[in-house]
């Protein structure tokens, strides 16, 4: 009974009665004293645990979300092999995968390869091809897909347009996973090849080069890269107008984040942007400079970077002789204000060039730090001493050679785009300050090419040229490529510039390519090989919901998709330490 009584019986603390005694003795004010500062003890301590908290919290991606963006044109070859327009690339480079895979910055990782090896000599590359590289279907991506993929592309009955860069181009299959390719001679820029998308074998083989244009499967694409088609949608043709596309959970880089990517097609900019205004897309690109400067002042988010292309004036120094006189493009340069073409035409989505490559190739020579009327006075000083003399009625400067009279005037010819026909407006009013004249001549794209370029008849031509990723200069300004099919439109020749060309494009090893082509881009801009005038820019309105995006150096539109993979919506927040490494 006296145990029974024990448990019953309780028992206070002393203290904890003293605690109670002298609550109950609180008067109201005393007891609301208490009560405000016990309140006010408990949110403190709150606080401090929440921000301790915090402190070991950081924001992770986490899977799912939804992008729509809007493309003009429809796909026709979803295919790396044939793939045309904008809309066939961008599918492409969402839904195939190569060996290896750019990223923004230019630089070139392995994709469904893990790893490479290049030969001493630089002539042999081989690539491993990752275990668990799949293609959407389930099937591992082997050595006989790639291999099937470059004998396809070496084929001239297909016509590809990539055949040029695998021509002569040994390719063998070494073991399941292995392959190799063997060039001729060294050709260092040859590794960008390898980002090609691979074919699946399985589903192309029994296609022969007729029957691959008309498959079903270039619509209905299957590769081994981050995205799949999920949904085709086509009008009463049978045009696809809406594809929509869903994270592939296998692919080999990891699935990306953002769940599902929906393209939907347009006829021209005007449908485009009047879709985005409807919010039935979120986001669009290949929009001019200024619909973009429009769309930035209404609060959308605009992403831009330099494309890798060179806008200049080529000058033909053999048809007009007086352009051989290095003062005189010297004078023609210092009196463009690149600036202001930059500003006027592009509406700032450009950079000012001095150097025959773009910006953040290699490096960016900025120009001299001087104002404009400093540079008119050094340009006049120039053809001042060169005994070119204003003429009092016209304006334009005249010099007597022999019993001829030379007249400082050329034609400037240009194709009848907007941009270049503004830029050339604008080069005419400035290079008529220093007395020279410049004749405008227009011609549409198809007979500037076959009738101007081709054949090098031309004064002046204001015209672009698309670099590369890979930075090979050679085609642009070595001496042996200044006839047709060469695109050394300048006509430029100096045995030095071919020799670091050459060295530049045989070498393996990237320092020394590096060396070669920075004294190469020197000695051309120092001899006024061109008036380099600006890069343009890739111009990208994006949903301010995407995070993780990055833009850097994109060499054509459907490269703004190299990281998509990274890219992500959703987030989460958790502790540092349960967070991915």
């Amino acid at each position: 009974m006296k145990l029974k009584h024990f448990f019953k019986k309780e028992y206070r603390l002393p203290r904890t009665e003293l605690l109670e005694h002298t609550l109950k003795n609180f008067s109201p004010v005393e007891k609301l004293i208490s009560t405000v500062f016990v309140i006010t003890l408990i949110i403190g301590a709150a606080s401090l645990l929440y921000k301790v908290n915090a402190m070991f919290l950081i924001e992770i991606p986490t899977p799912g979300g939804e992008l729509r963006e809007g493309i003009i044109g429809s796909p026709r070859f979803i295919n790396p092999l044939l793939s045309l327009s904008d809309a066939d690339r961008d599918l492409a480079t969402l839904i195939y995968s190569g060996l290896l895979k750019a990223t923004p910055e230019g630089k070139l990782v392995p994709d469904i390869a893990d790893r490479y090896e290049i030969s001493k000599d630089g002539l042999s590359y081989t690539f491993y091809i990752r275990e668990n590289a799949r293609f959407h279907d389930g099937v591992k991506v082997t050595s006989d897909d790639v291999l099937f993929t470059l004998q396809k592309a070496q084929d001239p009955a297909l016509k590809s347009p990539k055949r040029a860069s695998w021509e002569g181009v040994t390719v063998e299959k070494i073991g399941e996973r292995e392959i190799r390719f063997t060039l001729r001679q060294p050709y260092s820029p040859f590794v960008e090849n390898a980002t090609i998308g691979i074919l699946p074998k399985h589903l192309w083989k029994e296609a022969d080069a007729e029957q691959f244009q008309f498959s079903p499967i270039n619509i209905e694409a299957v590769g081994s890269g981050p995205y799949k088609i999920e949904k085709i949608k086509r009008n009463n043709l049978g045009i696809p107008f809406y594809i929509e596309l869903s994270s592939f959970n296998d692919y080999a880089l990891g699935r990306p984040y953002i769940e599902s990517i929906v393209l939907r097609f347009y006829q021209n900019e005007k449908d485009l942007l009047d879709g985005l205004s409807r919010e039935e897309i979120e986001s669009v690109n290949t929009i001019t400079p200024k619909t973009a400067m429009s769309l930035e002042t209404t609060g959308y988010r605009i992403e831009h970077a330099p494309l890798p292309r060179v806008f200049a004036v080529f000058l033909n120094q053999n048809n007009a002789t007086f352009l051989a006189e290095k003062a005189v493009r010297r004078a023609l340069n210092l009196a463009t204000d690149k600036d202001a073409i930059v500003s006027s035409v592009l509406y700032g989505y450009g950079v000012p060039i001095q150097e025959p490559i773009p910006p953040t190739f290699l490096r960016m020579l900025a120009g001299a730090a001087t104002s404009s009327e400093a540079r008119l006075a050094e340009a006049n000083a120039l053809l001042d001493k060169g005994k070119w003399i204003r003429n009092t009625e016209t304006g334009i400067r005249e010099r007597v050679k022999g019993k001829e009279i030379q007249k400082l005037s050329f034609s400037l010819i240009t194709s009848d785009t907007e941009e270049l026909l503004q830029s050339a407006k604008l080069l005419k009013e400035m290079w008529r300050k220093i007395g020279v004249e410049a004749r405008m001549q227009i011609f549409g794209s198809g007979d500037l090419n076959q009738n101007i370029i081709r054949p090098r008849k031309f004064e002046a031509l204001l015209f672009g040229e698309i670099i590369g990723r890979d930075l090979d200069l050679f085609a642009f300004w070595h001496s042996s490529q200044r006839n047709d099919p060469g695109l050394n439109v300048a006509m430029y020749t100096n045995s030095k510039v071919d020799k670091l060309l050459e060295e530049a494009r045989s070498t393996t090893d990237i320092e020394k390519r590096i060396s070669a082509y920075t004294r190469a881009i020197e000695t051309i801009s120092d001899d006024e090989a061109a008036i380099f005038l600006y890069s343009p820019e890739f111009i990208y309105v994006l949903p301010k919901k995407i995070k993780g995006f990055t833009l850097s150096r994109t060499t054509t539109p459907s490269e703004r998709f190299l990281d998509v993979s990274n890219w992500y919506i959703n987030t989460e927040k958790v502790w540092t330490f349960f967070a991915k490494k």
